[in-house]
């Protein structure tokens, strides 16, 4: 049997993503380089290339396993057995508080990487972002589907401003007001 090419990886890829993670959240996409990476990671260049092919699919990766474990638990909050707007309250407002959870990593790191500079990053982020605001707009549309698509417009842009006050140092009690409000708005387009 032919030995793999290569001296053998010497890291742990899950534990690789994690770190990246905590980069790319902290500082976003554009701010964080292969360099920060490697030495965060303890390895050369070529190491790097080899086990993630690029930063933009290192970041693929980071955003599916935030997607998984990391994200706002949309499954969770978006119940049938509750009024739409109360759900979406909720959810603003755990959004609210995971956002400004970490000072150093504020904010939603997909939101952020919709904005980020790299193409292929960006369409990735753009990919996530637009998966939770189809969840969104699917549990709207059960119980108010002439309201859904303005609703879920309504409610991924107060996401996107929560997550922007959040990454310029807005409080938890700030930005739970703010979306407090945003809820209220909900309730009335909804139940008005």
């Amino acid at each position: 049997m032919a030995r793999p090419r290569g001296r053998p990886r010497r890291f742990d890829l899950d534990e690789a993503v994690r770190i990246a993670q905590e980069l790319f959240h902290a500082h976003g996409y554009d701010a964080v380089s292969v360099g920060d990476i490697t030495k965060a990671l303890g390895i050369n260049p070529p190491s790097f290339y080899a086990a993630f092919g690029s930063k933009a699919q290192l970041y693929a990766r980071v955003l599916e396993q935030y997607a998984r474990v990391g994200a706002i638990p949309l499954d969770r909050l978006l119940r049938p057995d509750r009024p739409v707007w109360q759900c979406l309250l909720e959810s603003l407002e755990e959004a609210a508080r995971f956002y400004s959870d970490n000072p150093d990593a504020a904010g939603c790191m997909v939101v952020e990487g919709t904005r980020c500079g790299d193409h292929d990053a960006r369409e990735v982020a753009i990919t996530y972002n637009r998966a939770a605001e189809d969840v969104i707009r699917m549990y709207i549309a059960q119980r108010h589907p002439e309201e859904a698509e303005e609703v879920t417009d309504f409610i991924a842009t107060v996401m996107f401003g929560l997550s922007a006050k959040a990454r310029n140092g807005h409080s938890s009690d700030q930005l739970i007001s703010s979306a407090r409000i945003a809820g209220a708005a909900v309730k009335a387009m909804l139940e008005g």
